[in-house]
């Protein structure tokens, strides 16, 4: 269907501003419903220089480039492990940094490209220039060439995401790397620190040992914020057994470079003073949104005085005709089927009658460490807090994953809970697991959750045997019961 012509006096029906996932899809949606769009997407350079073309955090420098390094780890240790299964494989076995990086680079690229011709077929014009708001109805289109161009729209909906946070210590912009610039370095890491253990921290981390480098992770306090504490316990534990350094309770005070061009980390822990040398110091303590730099307040627009993202209401803004989705929004799960999902249903609600909202609850996700996290719904402290102790009862089992045993694979935290009331039929409220393909695992039961999941729905249901999944359907030890939830044979 060809688009209509915009009703009134604005250039266009829907302006998005910002050219990654969440914005995509709202332009797009809304293009099939006769609007005229444009979306405005500009990358600016990170602070070592490095840029990259439409589509995002996530297709750019976040999720894409994210698993198919983790790929790569878990590959290179395939290759060991084939050794046990038979395979002749040939000393020595070696790995190279460049090779990965063209590899992933050359996959973004074409991605990039899809997205422009998928822009270019739904009739979107593309404008790669720096949104920045006029009024609340007009954005000004900063070029890189330095022109610019004044766009009116009846709607705007904000899409622009976040960019790694540096901390504020001496040689951090001069010296750092953020995930920004890691998945494009066009040579390899080395003995690398990273600074912060949020999932992209960890995550890297995980992948940069699996590759064959040392990694060290820098904690200032606790690891991955916000999930289960007895799962992050487990995902550190099997780090550490995989060769991964932590750094407890440490901050930065500074780096500089040495004569021989490592990079010098000094750090403090309360009375404690430390330093260490490393070739990469990456940063992960976090990301800024990019509402600042769109100037807001031009348009009459509130954001959140600490985090400074947008408080909405079904994705609006305080300014009627202007909406957020994605890593702007405040308290929101800054994942990207997240944003794609709020987009597309925003589209519909503003262009085709649809009264659907985004529910952010019950939201799957994974830590892609070295041992996969997969999780959906509350974790255990989350569940205590809302409903008591006494109100809930919680599952969990140890397992032994069967690919595991011929090479002997360490099966110590290979685990999973499952969490729910107490009063029957037991709703389940969270599922958490740790092992191969948690994400692949932890997806359909998060569509079962949708539905009402309860215990016994999984006491009724026959798992396929032998896989990780169907540990789910077995398990049934709690941990108030105090029995040992270690299996004693693969069949237990």
């Amino acid at each position: 269907m060809a688009p209509v012509e915009p009703s009134g006096q604005y250039d266009f029906d829907l302006l998005v501003i910002g050219g990654g996932s969440g914005g995509l899809a709202c332009a797009k949606e809304a293009s099939s419903f006769g609007k005229q769009v444009v979306v405005l997407d500009f990358v600016i350079p990170s602070e070592k220089g490095t840029t990259w073309g439409i589509g995002g955090t996530c297709v750019n420098v976040g999720c894409i480039p994210k698993k198919l390094m983790h790929q790569a780890s878990l590959l290179g240790e395939s290759i060991q492990e084939a050794r046990s299964y038979g395979w002749n494989i040939p000393d020595p076995i070696s790995f190279n940094w460049e090779s990965l990086v063209e590899a992933v680079q050359n996959h973004i690229k074409s991605v990039n490209w899809v997205t422009r011709v998928q822009l270019r077929d739904k009739k979107i014009e593309y404008v790669n220039g720096h949104g920045v708001f006029e009024d609340a109805h007009t954005v000004i289109a900063k070029m890189k060439n330095g022109k610019e161009r004044r766009i009116t729209a009846k709607d705007i909906v904000i899409a622009v995401g976040g960019r790694p946070r540096y901390p504020d210590f001496p040689g951090c912009k001069e010296y750092c790397i953020t995930s920004d610039d890691l998945f494009s370095m066009p040579t390899s890491p080395g003995n690398t620190l990273v600074i912060g253990a949020g999932y992209i921290g960890l995550e890297c981390a995980g992948f940069l040992k699996g590759l064959g480098y040392e990694a060290t992770v820098m904690v200032r306090s606790m690891l991955l914020r916000g999930f289960d504490r007895g799962m992050v316990d487990l995902v550190q534990a099997e780090m550490e057994h995989k060769g991964v350094n932590f750094l407890f309770g440490k901050i930065p005070v500074k780096v500089s470079k040495q004569p021989n061009g490592k990079l010098l980390v000094e750090w403090k822990g309360g009375d404690e003073i430390g330093q260490g040398e490393f070739d990469t110091v990456l940063v992960a303590t976090g990301r800024k949104a990019l509402s600042e730099e769109l100037n807001p307040s031009a348009a009459g627009l509130q954001v959140h005085p600490e985090s400074f993202k947008f408080i909405t209401n079904a994705e609006q803004t305080n300014i009627p005709n202007i909406y957020a989705v994605g890593d702007v929004l405040h308290e929101r799960p800054e994942l990207t089927p997240v944003a794609i999902q709020a987009g597309k249903l925003l589209a519909g609600r503003l262009y085709n009658g649809i009264q659907e909202q985004m529910d952010y609850d019950n939201v799957a996700t994974t830590v892609f460490s070295p041992l996969e996290y997969g999780c959906v719904g509350l974790t255990e402290e989350e569940a205590i807090n809302r409903y008591t102790e006494n109100g809930i009862e919680v599952y969990h089992a140890y397992y032994k994953p069967t690919e595991f045993f011929i090479p002997q694979k360490n099966v110590k935290h290979c685990y999973l809970k499952v969490i729910t009331l107490l009063e029957a039929p037991q709703k389940v409220l969270g599922m958490h697991f740790i092992g191969p393909q948690a994400g692949e695992v932890i997806q359909g039961y998060a569509a079962a959750i949708k539905a009402g999941l309860t215990y016994q729905h999984l006491k009724d249901t026959v798992g396929i045997h032998p896989t990780v999944s169907e540990e789910f359907t077995r398990v049934a030890i709690t941990k108030r019961s105090g029995d040992d939830p270690t299996p004693q044979s693969c069949c237990s």
